[in-house]
């Protein structure tokens, strides 16, 4: 599992709900925060409950394969 750096919860607030949006990909968390694609699913992972987290990497998943650029 890719180790994720420490954030206040604040910046740890933004970063999910900024990975739940459709509007926001992982480079632009990437740009912003400065972490990598293995690190904002570990982050996800570790604050969504797993119901959520599931249905929020099928979401993403599903997106990804319909669009050349999504995440």
């Amino acid at each position: 599992m890719a180790k994720t750096p420490a954030f206040p919860p604040e910046q740890i607030s933004e970063i999910v709900q900024m990975a739940l949006s459709d509007h926001v990909s992982f480079a632009d968390i990437t740009r912003q925060y400065g972490i990598a694609e293995k690190q904002v699913k570990a982050l996800m992972r570790a604050n969504l409950r797993p119901g959520s987290y599931k249905a929020w990497r099928k979401r993403v998943r599903n997106f990804g394969d319909r669009r050349e650029h999504y995440k």
